[in-house]
């Protein structure tokens, strides 16, 4: 008895079971609910009823109201000037990514802070700023436009500049956390063994940022199509001359030429989305490496 004593006091006691949670998946679907619902009328909706409008007269109306003289020059001026847009931006967001990373100088967190001014202004702001410097009544507008025979405002050239400023921040904020991420030891080693700084950024540092560079110029790119603020400061509605897609659509509105208009955004948005799919394949299959 003293034995069974001796052995039930030295037993441990039994830990006091904790209460499991009951799953309640009314809550995981009211969530999921609440979401779909919120996405259907946000974005689903408006887009279904932008196609229902555009494709209304069949494949064939949509095909002639793409293909209008004026149309099919806004749509032209929209694809070649976002284009050039994303080449200068990819080029020169690298660069200031690299930058931003890889040295440290005076002034460089406010550099890094009003890199993202482009979001946080007003996009008319932005083509007002560049009117009252390029425009052709001043000094520097009138010096280009006499000397060289540049005309900046309401031109191609102008669309440009209002497409780097307002899309700038896409390429340097992809590119620049990835560039934090990687170590500089492969560098300094390319540089030890005598590469260049062009050999080693090309051969080493590139294929790295390639993925970030692509989706940074993807979106950039993406961004300038449908951008309209800025664009209908600097460009003016002039058709087959400096009218672009977006400001086409606003023009078909006021016209009350509702179904062209929709035709063209079908167009801008199959783009917008085809340039989105890509660039999240590419981020997909980043992370997946990794």
């Amino acid at each position: 008895m003293a034995v069974m004593a001796n052995t039930a006091a030295t037993t441990p006691l039994a830990a006091p079971t904790k209460a499991r949670r009951v799953s309640r998946p009314w809550g995981q679907w009211s969530l999921r609910a609440v979401a779909l619902i919120y996405l259907s009328v946000m974005l689903l909706l408006p887009l279904a009823a932008v196609l229902n409008d555009g494709l209304s007269g069949g494949l064939s109306g949509l095909w002639a109201d793409i293909t209008r003289p004026a149309a099919w020059a806004a749509l032209r001026l929209s694809l070649w000037t976002a284009a050039v847009m994303t080449v200068i931006n990819t080029i020169m967001g690298v660069l200031t990514a690299y930058v931003l990373v890889r040295y440290k100088f005076p002034g460089r967190s406010f550099l890094n802070a009003i890199i993202d001014i482009p979001f946080a202004i007003p996009t008319l702001v932005a083509g007002l700023m560049l009117v009252v410097l390029y425009g052709p009544q001043t000094a520097v507008g009138g010096f280009l436009k006499q000397q060289f025979g540049w005309q900046i405002i309401f031109a191609p050239p102008g669309i440009i500049l209002a497409l780097l400023f307002v899309s700038f921040p896409f390429v340097v904020r992809t590119v620049q956390p990835v560039l934090m991420e990687i170590d500089t030891d492969q560098e300094d080693a390319a540089a030890t063994l005598g590469a260049s700084g062009w050999r080693t950024f090309r051969r080493v540092l590139f294929p790295a940022i390639a993925p970030a560079v692509i989706s940074g110029a993807l979106l950039s790119f993406a961004r300038a199509l449908g951008e309209f603020g800025s664009i209908i400061v600097v460009a003016g509605n002039f058709p087959l001359r400096s009218q672009t897609a977006a400001v086409y659509v606003l023009s078909q509105i006021e016209s009350d030429n509702q179904r062209a208009a929709s035709a063209v955004s079908i167009v801008l948005l199959t783009l917008a989305f085809s340039l989105v799919f890509v660039v999240d394949f590419i981020q997909r299959r980043q992370e997946h490496d990794a």
